[in-house]
């Protein structure tokens, strides 16, 4: 299908939903809905966005805890790891930075720190932290270890992760704990290391996996273990992939991709396999990252898609923009919205915003969509590509107050339709949405200065829907 009859294809499912007439019964009310918007910013229950990437969950307690990096939208230095709790994958509470900057040393100010990822251990029932340590010009890696008493207590760092004495001085890392209780550091280009009883150290290096890349995640079903990864292209989507073993000293299989090949694994990078639990079935959940380098912790937004196993093929055979948690099926992601009429939305300055095909598009900095509307939410449709940039959401309540501020990110390597944006619920009232045109975008270098990313500041909105 070629991408004008993708686009024409979204729009018109989009329209068919929203245009029609939804009973009470067809709305689940605030506070049980349980569906996931992927590719969109989350809000955690104080209304703050969700700031927790290249993360892991762990089901604890009888809750889902989310431990992630607590990124900056202005530095790539570490700000700490976050923890999030939730009794439905959906609605997070924000329980603490559960690991802040530290005086010196590892995570100390001017070190990165990423991919962190929790374990309790079963033999001494402590929860054990491992991450990636290095510097801002990655040329000190580290795998780091903290431990905590407590899922969200505040976490010690113990050290690096020594194995015969050494550090694992590694970069991007992961971690499996198996059904027999043991746990494993998965690190990138194809290592794994058991640990100790305790947790707190390597005691063998497994036999090497050939053809593993980086960002390593994994699951076992059905007595199958599988090795999901990524190529390198630095903050750039790619075709992830996967391997399969039917044990973890091999021999390891290279299957082929696990998303249709071409869509950049629905433009994010694996972060982690988490088990969700269905019935008497468990299902492997795909947590994946949509980085927007260089502003993270607004604008980079996450994908989790359940995904299907049949003997050692793994497939996501389509993208879902939102998926209930209790069926483990697709939902329309603007179900119950209403879109505004054109005539509602006002453009400025005069000429910055062209209409083309039904999309309002603008280049220009400073250039801003407005649009009132009355009732809870408010979301935006629109086109991403290459070409496009950074636009800043503001919402105002009715007294003229800004109660909402953030970056929406256009960007994407793939061009796609979709929705970019949905509110956190709001009070019923009168609000103003300002949709403007921030004309930067996300780039970066590699090590030999060639920049990559965005080559342009394109924002390009389709649909204003109010619920």
């Amino acid at each position: 299908m070629n991408y004008k009859n993708y686009k024409l294809k979204i729009k018109l499912l989009v329209a068919a939903v929203v245009m029609s007439v939804h009973t009470a019964a067809a709305m689940m009310p605030s506070g049980v809905e349980t569906v996931i918007r992927n590719g969109v910013p989350w809000f955690d229950t104080d209304g703050r966005i969700v700031n927790a990437h290249g993360a892991c969950i762990v089901r604890d307690g009888g809750r889902y805890w989310l431990f992630g990096e607590y990124k900056s939208d202005e530095t790539n230095a570490f700000p700490g790891f976050s923890c999030y709790s939730s009794d439905d994958l959906v609605h997070w509470r924000f329980e603490r930075v559960a690991l802040k900057v530290q005086k010196g040393g590892m995570l100390g100010p001017g070190r990165v720190g990423e991919r962190v990822k929790v374990m309790r251990c079963p033999g001494t029932g402590e929860y054990v932290m491992f991450f990636h340590d290095d510097n801002l010009q990655y040329k000190d890696p580290c795998i780091g270890v903290a431990t905590s008493k407590t899922i969200n207590g505040e976490y010690t760092v113990q050290g690096p992760l020594m194995y015969r004495g050494q550090p694992v001085r590694r970069w991007d890392m992961g971690t499996f704990q198996d059904t027999d209780g043991r746990g494993y550091v998965l690190i990138h280009h194809g290592d794994i290391y058991r640990l100790s009883d305790d947790y707190r150290s390597a005691v063998e290096l497994l036999p090497h996996v050939e053809g593993m890349g980086e960002s390593p995640a994994m699951f076992k079903k059905n007595g199958v273990y599988f090795m999901l990864t990524s190529n390198l292209t630095s903050w750039e989507k790619n075709d992830n992939y996967y391997l399969t073993a039917p044990s973890l000293r091999g021999p390891w299989t290279r299957q082929g991709t696990f998303c249709p090949e071409g869509s950049l694994t629905y433009s994010s990078q694996t972060t982690f396999v988490f088990p969700l639990t269905e019935g008497n079935d468990t299902v492997p959940m795909f947590m994946g990252d949509r980085w927007s380098y260089p502003h993270q912790a607004s604008a980079a937004t996450y994908v989790w898609l359940p995904m299907k196993v049949e003997g050692t093929r793994l497939t996501v055979p389509e993208f879902w923009p939102a998926w209930s948690v209790r069926t483990l099926g697709p939902v329309n992601p603007t179900q119950g919205g209403v879109p505004v009429c054109d005539s509602e939305i006002r453009m400025t300055p005069a000429g910055a915003w062209t209409q083309n095909e039904g999309e309002w598009c603008s280049t220009q900095k400073g250039s801003t969509l407005t649009v009132t509307f009355r009732g809870r939410l408010v979301a935006l449709t629109g086109t991403t590509n290459r070409h496009s940039g950074y636009a800043r959401v503001n919402i105002y309540n009715g007294k003229g107050r800004r109660i909402h501020s953030s970056l929406v990110d256009f960007y994407s390597l793939r061009p796609s339709h979709c929705l970019r944006f949905i509110s956190r619920e709001l009070p019923r009232g009168e609000y103003r949405l300002e949709v403007i045109n921030e004309a930067d975008s996300p780039q970066w270098t590699d090590k030999t200065r060639a920049v990559y990313g965005s080559d342009g500041t394109l924002v390009t909105v389709d649909r204003v829907i109010g619920f």
